[in-house]
């Protein structure tokens, strides 16, 4: 085995510095700035770079300080890589492990060998320091277990001699004892699965001995005891594994082995585990994952709020509005005004002076506090006020359908975009309403904060439904995915789309919108035939009269539930 952790302080072997135009040295750099929290020291440098690591997958010197990784192995392109953030180490988790391994090497590595110390003993008490450093570190970040068995893969291997090595191990006493001292001395640390370890003890019985392996297994567990810098037990424990196994054989490679067999399913197993049990995501990270999400989301929906309402509206008329519908929107501006109405919420506070009502018993406890020579706590003034609970600003959205089959529903879908945008000005309650077709555009009928003062009228001809584009405007205009706001999005459509991924894209925006706490109507002509999206509330308007007086009163109770 050759070790992985440099010692000898005459080795002048130069850190391989990392390219600087491809991101090696960025990526350095960041390695750097994580090592401190994980090697509990702050003196560290490290250089991740192609041919890096003196051909390990990680290497530690420990009188330089330094770490060295080869980047061959990250297999991404260096620029992307984010090490400070748990979800894209998940991208190179074989590597993350080997840094995490080299930097229990340095934190728990702290014994030297003299230079008159066998060398054979040396290289034994390092193989059993492997396991040893791992354990430790896992005790005190536990965390780090799932990268270094994500690591075990390549630092085994690589420890062995490499994948072709790895591969044709021959069946000796001596492979035997480093492989199980590499992959089961990682089990009894806590880093491996025993049932991962299970080939390979197999193998290592059958070639070792039942006795010998025990025996092994004594020895290595033992060094899992001993202090970071005590010497003189790890090459004592290093004579002991060199007494019973003996000098490397160098014996020619088996293609067939049982070990480089049973490595090889071990292996398999520990990959399919990582596999089927990922990391969990960092709350924070989701969190700023979500954030930034969102704020994309908020600037699309903008942008094509922008698009629809800074336009002029292509309606073909407009007319002035009847007596009946100017009645409309007074009786529903009274009736979100009521409807916005709260009791005045009470509070009880209790305070140490006046003002307030004084309650003796208060009094009685405050004196005893003091009689018994404690901080006096009590508050014996009781004062009832009486608050009043603000109604959240009300937001809603109409998108009209204007496909052929939606005709007859053109007039009273204007008149009620005339008659919400005026009652939201007469209404007590702050509100706003913007209303939209959609068809193969969305065009504006009503805008957000404007009052119109005639009626808009459209026509129905449009053979394509661009739901979700609609649905975008009004979020953007009216910021129906804001949960400080109490917020009604009306649909008024009998569902058959025509256009390639309408009802999902039209579905997918729903969805978001209930998440986020807005109130979605569908109106449908014909409860029989119609076919809404899901997760809305669906009412029958097959008398288009009726149309407004549905709206109203589901903005209504949508004001009453805030």
């Amino acid at each position: 085995m050759a070790t992985h952790v440099i010692t000898d302080p005459d080795d002048t072997t130069a850190p391989t510095s990392p390219p600087a135009a491809t991101g090696w040295e960025t990526l350095s750099a960041a390695f750097t700035e994580e090592a401190p929290p994980i090697a509990d020291r702050d003196d560290l440098i490290v250089t991740i770079a192609p041919g890096a690591a003196h051909g390990h997958p990680a290497v530690f010197m420990t009188h330089s300080a330094a770490i060295e990784i080869d980047g061959d192995r990250l297999r991404i392109d260096p620029a992307t890589a984010r090490p400070e953030r748990d979800s894209d180490r998940t991208r190179y988790a074989a590597v993350w492990g080997a840094f995490v391994h080299e930097c229990a090497h340095a934190a728990h590595s702290r014994w030297t060998a003299p230079r008159i110390a066998n060398p054979a003993v040396v290289q034994a008490a390092m193989l059993l320091e492997e396991s040893r450093i791992e354990g430790n570190h896992i005790r005190r970040r536990p965390d780090d277990r799932h990268w270094l068995r994500a690591s075990a893969i390549e630092i085994v291997i690589g420890d062995t001699g490499g994948p072709d090595e790895a591969a044709h191990i021959p069946a000796t006493a001596f492979a035997a004892a480093n492989n199980a001292a590499l992959i089961l001395g990682r089990v009894d640390a806590g880093i491996l699965e025993p049932d991962e370890g299970a080939p390979v003890a197999a193998a290592c019985e059958t070639i070792l001995g039942a006795d010998t392996l025990a025996e092994l297994r004594a020895i290595w567990q033992q060094a899992h005891t001993v202090t970071d810098g005590d010497t003189t037990t790890m090459l004592e424990l290093g004579q002991r594994w060199l007494d019973l196994i003996g000098p490397d054989p160098h014996a020619d490679p088996e293609p067939t082995s049982i070990l480089s067999g049973a490595i090889g399913e071990t292996v398999a197993r520990i990959v399919a585990e990582l596999a089927g049990h990922p990391i969990a995501a960092d709350p924070a990270e989701e969190a700023e994952s979500r954030a930034r999400a969102e704020a994309t989301r908020v600037r699309e929906t903008e942008t094509v709020a922008r698009g629809v309402f800074g336009k002029d509206t292509s309606s073909s008329y407009t007319r002035p509005p009847t007596d009946e519908e100017r009645t409309a929107a007074r009786v529903l501006a009274r009736a979100l005004s009521t409807a916005s109405g709260r009791e005045r919420a009470t509070v009880t506070t209790t305070s140490a002076l006046p003002p307030g009502r004084l309650r003796m018993r208060g009094v009685l406890a405050r004196e005893a506090q003091r009689a018994a020579g404690a901080m006096p706590t009590a508050e014996p003034f009781t004062r009832t006020t009486r608050k009043t609970i603000p109604v959240p600003p009300l937001r809603v959205g109409i998108a009209c359908d204007i496909s052929g089959s939606m005709s007859a529903y053109a007039e009273p879908v204007a008149s009620a975009a005339w008659i919400i945008a005026n009652a939201a000005n007469l209404a007590t309650l702050p509100a706003e309403s913007a209303t939209v077709t959609f068809g193969r555009h969305v065009r504006s009928i009503t805008r957000p904060g404007v009052t119109p003062t005639k009626v808009t009228g459209f026509k129905s001809r449009d053979n394509w439904e661009a739901l979700d584009r609609a649905i975008d405007a009004l979020d953007g205009a009216l910021g129906l995915s804001r949960r400080e706001n109490t917020r009604l999005l009306v649909i008024i459509s009998d569902g058959m789309f025509v256009g390639k991924g309408m009802r999902s894209a039209g579905q997918q925006r729903i969805d978001r919108l209930r998440a986020a706490g807005c109130a979605v109507l569908w109106l449908v002509t014909d409860l029989k035939y119609d076919t809404p999206l899901e997760g809305v509330t669906v009412h029958d308007v097959s008398d288009p009269a009726t149309t407004v007086r549905a709206i109203a009163c589901a903005a209504t109770t949508a004001v009453r539930a805030a």
